[in-house]
Order: structure tokens, then C-alpha cells, then sequence
């Protein structure tokens, strides 16, 4: 499929980065999210990297006849309704695969939302992974790996610095990207 998908992006004047990290386990933070379509060119990329990309999406969606579906993109079920060690479990994720992207956009919805999750930090850390800047940019149909970026243990300005890397970035629907202010 990533062969493929990656041609048929083409088709459409988009330009992929080719190159994945060199490394086998990372959270990837991707922004920004506007669109479903983030995700459609994000597993089209991913599929093309041949890396174990895996994300969390709410339960609801892996009901029959959808939730093998779901699982084979990569997705671990979260019952958004109940409190969750999020953390605990990416961690396990991470113990048990030996190749392993965890992809987060940390907005947590396609609305403009300036106050972000940041389970994402606290998973890479725990995990003792680095985490990957990941983009979509819509305005010059462009998408790929921006930086690599290790957490400092200052939360707050660890992701001022993150939302200023992926604001440079448009989204499908640019009022609801990122902005570096926030």
C-alpha cells in the first residue's frame, strides 16, 4: 500500500518526505490537525516508511464490523468515559514491540483547541523514547518529519517550543491550526 499511496499522493502535486527517522520507537507529535484526510496521508506515509505505527482512538470505533479494521491501521481502543493509565499502557506498548511509532495529535480534536494534551510527553518520557515532529501542510501539500526533539522536564515550555515548530505548518482548514502564541 505505501508504494502506492505515496504515487497516488503524487498524482495529487503532494510531496512526501521519503526519509524516516533512524530509529525503531518514538512518539510522533503530528500537526497540524484539521481534517480527517490528516489521517488518510499520515497512514499513507506511515504504511510507505514500513514502520509499526500505532495511535489511540476512541472505543466507539471499534465495533463490529469496523474493529479488526481499526487494529490492522494500528489502533489501541480507549474508553474515553473511564480514568486510564494512558501512560502506563503506551508503555507497555512500546516494552512489547521492538519497532514501534506512537502517533499523537496533541490538539485532541480538529478544532483549534490552544490548550493541548499532553499525555503524548508524558508517554515518551516514561517509555525513554524520543519523541518525532511530524507535519501535514495543506498550503504547500507537503508532509514529513520537521525535528527530533527530547523533552527537557519543563513541561510548559517544552510544548510552547512544539507549538511554535508545528505552527509553521497550514492545516486543511487553516483557523483551526496551530498557533505559536498560545
Amino acid at each position: 500500500m505505501g508504494k502506492i499511496g505515496i504515487f497516488i499522493l503524487s498524482l495529487f502535486g503532494w510531496k512526501i518526505d521519503k526519509t524516516p527517522p533512524k530509529v525503531k520507537k518514538c512518539v510522533v507529535c503530528m500537526g497540524p490537525h484539521t481534517s480527517n484526510w490528516d489521517f488518510i496521508i499520515g497512514r499513507i506515509t506511515f504504511s510507505y516508511y514500513g514502520v509499526n505505527t500505532k495511535f489511540l482512538i476512541k472505543k466507539e470505533l471499534f465495533r463490529p464490523p469496523f474493529g479488526w479494521f481499526m487494529r490492522k491501521l494500528g489502533g489501541i481502543p480507549v474508553d474515553r468515559k473511564k480514568k486510564n493509565n494512558m501512560t502506563q499502557i503506551a508503555v507497555e506498548e512500546f516494552a512489547k514491540n521492538d519497532n514501534m511509532f506512537l502517533v499523537f495529535t496533541p490538539e485532541g480534536t480538529r478544532n483549534y483547541n490552544s490548550h493541548w494534551k499532553r499525555g503524548f510527553y508524558y508517554i515518551a518520557q516514561e517509555a525513554n523514547v524520543p519523541i518525532y515532529v511530524a507535519y501535514i501542510d495543506y498550503k504547500n501539500k507537503t508532509g514529513g518529519w520537521d525535528s527530533l526533539f527530547e523533552p527537557t522536564g519543563d513541561v510548559e515550555a517544552d510544548i510552547r517550543h512544539l507549538k511554535k515548530v508545528l505552527s509553521k505548518y497550514t492545516g486543511r482548514v487553516p483557523e483551526n491550526g496551530i498557533k505559536a502564541e498560545d
